[in-house]
């Protein structure tokens, strides 16, 4: 034994109950799975499409021989045959806002679900995947995806689908309120959510999750950048950029109001939007992450003399997905629970609170052990939100200010920069653990300035050890003992965490959630979604929805298939 970490795979191989529950024949009589389609939802209204979708292998599952083959498929074709999708119908009629059945012949919703999935696992163009469907090589596809022969879409019908998806998701208005101290922000609910949440439930038809995943949930959230079709020109384009400029009523400049160049939209090109912003990606916003490097004469550029160069960074000009992951630490992937997308430049706090706040109604079996998450996270109302509403503990990696380089204030407002209670001579207090009942961190200082050790702050016209210090005293068995609930004393939530920060318990859990964002991170990169392959935020949104629900359920194929090979393994 050389002591290498087994990989994930082989982790999951050696898991006798994911093996034995898992593969292929141990589910063969119960497949296909069902797409779980909501009680309360009302059946498409259109009653005949130009295409039509049925589960094609029907005949095939009585031969457990025959199914057993299927682990040499590809995680796609595997997909196929293990879903039937057609309780999918009625839900994407309902997400698409049909609600007569008069009117055009559409093609069957479910067809374009599964012609958008070839597309998104094979990254080709809108172009490629229509031509591919017409071929001959694909005729097995087409029909699988239920479309007639010499029947197909076209591009429009693609714009369309997408466009109207997105455009529906936060349509009917309605929201979550998230709190921010006194003040209360409304969120709107996105509809496409269902998509996620049924593709759970698929999964866990399954018993791929472990028991410990969904009982003592690792909750991931995380933000990924995502840049827009069109090509960035002017980094200070806001929502007035979009407006109409007239002599009577000039449309303001918000690159000027920064000394940047910008434009006078005084040109007949400027009239109806600024010629520096991209009318097909309206939505998308500029952020750069260590500075900007614009070419000169760009309308970006100072128009300051003594404009000193930015420093060299990354420049993306996009939009900003918001995956809440759910890692399951035992069997080692993570999937995609909830998610959202916005314009590049906003927060993460307050949208990923909001979906934080929806878990409950739509998984109401999940139980939230911690939520881990990076610095972005760490703004009052999601640490708050995590804290009081999911009773959870908080693994979110500290926000710094520039009062923590003061150290002489950290004995007076009680903690260092990373949140670990101090006395009032400046030694360090010791984790006690949490109390997850009362929902408390116990620190206690165990009477360290009697052992020898340094202050973290050493405090002048202080003797060390402080002869005055009443902890000492034999009745104070542990010295200062004090419970951190979910602010410190001076009712700052910034640092305050249900694991001391650093320790392993931390990184573990720290770390495993970093994997589990990077994990989807590095699909969606593969899939080519660092650029969108669509215009526009309706669209983009609706692909990235699209792309989280066949990245759960290519995971429940590749793992399905692992189980089965393990099996004929041994």
């Amino acid at each position: 034994m050389d002591g290498t970490k087994p990989s994930p795979q082989g982790t999951r191989t050696q898991d006798e109950l994911f093996v034995s529950q898992c593969n292929l024949l141990a589910l063969h009589k119960s497949l296909p799975l069902k797409w779980p389609t909501p009680a309360e939802l009302p059946a498409s209204p259109k009653k005949r499409y130009r295409s039509e979708y049925v589960y094609p292998w029907g005949a095939v599952l009585a031969d457990p021989e025959a199914i057993m083959a299927w682990k040499d498929l590809s995680e796609f074709d595997l997909l196929l045959r293990l879903v039937d999708f057609s309780g999918l119908r009625p839900v994407l009629a309902h997400l698409l806002g049909w609600k007569s059945g008069r009117g055009w012949e559409p093609f069957d919703p479910v067809s374009f679900f599964l012609l958008m999935a070839w597309q998104i696992t094979h990254r080709w163009s809108r172009s490629q995947v229509l031509q591919n469907l017409t071929d001959e090589r694909y005729a097995d596809y087409a029909a699988q995806f239920g479309f007639r022969r010499g029947v197909y879409p076209t591009e429009g019908g693609i714009r369309y689908f997408l466009t109207t998806l997105g455009q529906n998701s936060a349509a009917d208005g309605q929201t979550v309120t998230v709190e921010q101290g006194e003040t209360l922000i409304q969120v709107a609910v996105q509809k496409l959510n269902l998509l996620l949440v049924q593709a759970i439930g698929v999964m866990r038809q399954v018993p791929v999750l472990s028991p410990s995943a969904w009982e003592q949930a690792l909750l991931c959230p995380d933000g990924q950048i995502h840049d827009a079709s069109s090509n960035l020109r002017c980094i200070s384009v806001t929502e007035s950029c979009y407006q109409p400029s007239t002599a009577e009523n000039p449309r303001p400049c918000a690159a000027k109001e920064k000394e940047r160049r910008g434009c006078d939209c005084t040109e007949t090109a400027c009239a109806r939007i600024c010629r520096y912003a991209t009318p097909r990606d309206p939505e998308a916003r500029y952020i750069v992450y260590t500075g900007s490097n614009q070419p000169s004469g760009s309308p970006n550029g100072s128009t300051r003399s003594d404009a000193k160069e930015r420093e060299a960074g990354e420049d993306r000009y996009g939009y900003r997905s918001l995956p809440l992951r759910l890692a399951d630490a035992q069997r080692r992937f993570s999937v995609t629970l909830l998610d959202d997308v916005r314009p590049a430049n906003g927060h993460e706090d307050v949208p990923s609170a909001a979906l934080l706040l929806q878990l409950h109604p739509l998984y109401p079996s999940l139980r939230v052990d911690a939520v881990a998450g990076d610095a972005g996270l760490g703004y009052e109302a999601f640490l708050h939100t995590v804290y009081a509403k999911l009773h959870a503990r908080r693994v979110v990696d500290r926000r710094c200010h520039q009062t923590d380089g003061n150290k002489d204030q950290w004995v007076l407002r009680g903690y260092d920069d990373y949140g670990r209670p101090l006395c009032q001579y400046g030694y360090p207090l010791n984790s006690y653990g949490f109390d997850r009942e009362r929902q408390r961190h116990k620190w206690c200082c165990d009477k360290t300035c009697l052992q020898g050790k340094t202050p973290h702050v050493q405090l002048a016209q202080v003797t060390y050890p402080p002869p005055e210090c009443p902890y000492q005293a034999t009745e104070h068995q542990h010295g200062r003992v004090i419970n951190i609930g979910e602010r410190f004393p001076d009712a700052s939530i910034r640092l305050v965490r249900d694991i001391p920060f650093g320790s392993r318990s931390w990184k573990a859990l720290y770390h495993r959630a970093r994997n589990a964002v990077e994990g989807r991170n590095s699909t969606f990169e593969a899939w080519g979604f660092k650029r969108m392959p669509v215009f526009g935020l309706p669209r983009s949104k609706a692909l990235i929805f699209l792309a989280d629900v066949l990245d759960t359920l290519t995971i429940l194929a590749r793992l399905v298939r692992e189980a089965t090979l393990a099996v004929q393994l041994t």
